[in-house]
């Protein structure tokens, strides 16, 4: 259990900005992505909304995102040693800076208020999931996301809060975004739970929105009065942390989906028919720069055996094919495989075939293994199978090459960074590189070489 004060002076922003924060990718969703999504942001207590998500809310305001808040108590026992104020006064101030805040922000956002006791909500989980259920009734899983307290903040009600948040979030299929508060405070930048987190750039705009909200939280960012027991309770150095041009969350996609290999083989067999490059492959910046920067990463000039898993129309397959003394492309789809075949034509030692993994594979051996933009499109168990299947027939030294699109992919259960950090896991190969950004991520490992 964390133990700390807010009046501990803690990690400053010099230190969480001389350990890079600010590179951490940004939040893999767009205007017309967040437009489409309802966001259901719940709070411990007044500001919690704010420090944590306030420039974010403004963006959702903007984009026109359904906005649903929930807020849990009005943390009238901020300030217990008050001389001036009562709780139930204090209640009734914070709840208006809220509002205010809220108001600010999102205008069009609807909040309601659950009345349970600041420094209780342990005691009170069953009625915050049930409160966040009747928010989410009647959408689909796949087009919530609950933004909420990071579930280890270190403050027991921020605890509760995002524990009841991410189990729901599982166990409906919800996408997640935490934000951390207390975090910043009593972590050190040693501690490496902040690595595997998002930004979401703000605005000068959202910054002014988020700074104008804070103000109002005057209860917390001014003392009550100049008597004992009503200092500040949010100091200038710990609201360094929430100056800063970006927000910070940990993001767990939606994984409603329950597609699988064989929905796959249908499903891309059915748009190939319909379009001959339904995804831009030969005309689009984003493609051609995606495939130069994963032919720029792969550690060899040359490779004896190159085997590429989904190659779909073979664009990618090409370049491969130039770099490989011998090359196959694999695909489920029949239709987009014509295509390949006609560009590696005049490749002799290259060529495709129709295989659904991971229930099929290829023989022989590889030193050379990309899997471009398909792993998402298995469930967790034939990736595992994948896995797998890979670490069977990729010779010693050699390379394997993902790259995954960050954004949200309906219908199926994976996403790109759970499907890199599965192969992290199953593999226990050294990453030779990594390459992050907001549209894709690109890893390259290297299998362990066995000979004496």
């Amino acid at each position: 259990m964390v133990t700390f004060s807010h009046a501990d002076t803690g990690t400053s922003e010099q230190q969480w900005a001389a350990a890079g924060v600010a590179a951490l990718p940004e939040l893999p969703l767009d205007t017309a992505e967040l437009a489409a999504l309802t966001f259901v942001v719940v709070a411990a207590h007044p500001d919690d909304e704010t420090l944590g998500a306030g420039g974010f809310l403004a963006r959702l305001h903007a984009a026109g995102a359904a906005i649903e808040l929930v807020l849990c108590t009005a943390g009238e026992a901020s300030h217990p040693d008050s001389q001036t104020t009562t709780p139930e006064q204090l209640a009734a101030v914070r709840l208006t800076e809220f509002d205010t805040a809220v108001s600010g922000l999102a205008p069009r956002a609807t909040w309601r208020f659950l009345e349970l006791p600041d420094g209780q909500l342990a005691a009170n989980a069953d009625r915050i999931e049930a409160a966040v259920r009747e928010t989410t009734a009647g959408i689909q899983p796949e087009n919530v996301v609950i933004v909420a307290p990071f579930r280890a903040d270190g403050h027991t009600d921020h605890d509760t809060l995002g524990k009841v948040a991410a189990d729901l979030a599982a166990q409906e299929g919800y996408g997640l975004l935490e934000y951390p508060i207390w975090y910043w405070l009593w972590a050190g930048t040693g501690d490496t739970t902040w690595n595997g987190w998002v930004r979401v750039p703000l605005s000068q705009e959202e910054q002014q929105a988020k700074a104008k909200a804070m103000r109002a939280h005057a209860s917390q960012t001014e003392p009550l009065s100049g008597r004992p027991g009503d200092e500040t309770l949010l100091s200038g150095t710990f609201l360094e942390h929430f100056e800063r041009p970006w927000e910070t969350f940990a993001w767990h996609p939606s994984h409603a989906g329950t597609n699988s290999a064989a929905d796959a083989e249908r499903i891309f067999d059915e748009v190939h028919r319909r379009e001959e490059d339904p995804w831009s492959y030969t005309t689009s910046w984003y493609e051609r720069r995606k495939r130069a920067l994963s032919l720029a990463a792969l550690p060899r000039e040359s490779y004896e055996s190159g085997l590429e898993l989904g190659c779909s129309i073979g664009t990618l397959s090409e370049e491969l094919a130039r770099r490989c003394r011998t090359f196959l492309g694999v695909d489920a789809s029949s239709a987009a495989l014509a295509q390949a075949a006609e560009r590696l034509a005049t490749y002799p030692s290259a060529e495709v075939k129709h295989l659904v993994m991971p229930q099929e594979w290829p023989e022989g051996s590889f030193d050379l293994v990309v899997l471009s933009e398909t792993g998402y499109y298995l469930s967790p168990e034939e990736l595992t199978e994948l896995l797998a299947r890979i670490q069977a027939s990729t010779t010693p030294g050699g390379t394997l090459l993902l790259c995954h699109w960050r954004h949200p992919i309906s219908g199926w259960e994976l996403d790109a960074e759970s499907v890199h950090a599965m192969a992290r896991t199953h593999l226990g190969w050294p990453t030779h590189g990594l390459y992050q950004e907001k549209d894709f991520m690109l890893e390259v490992f290297t299998a362990p070489d066995t000979s004496p």
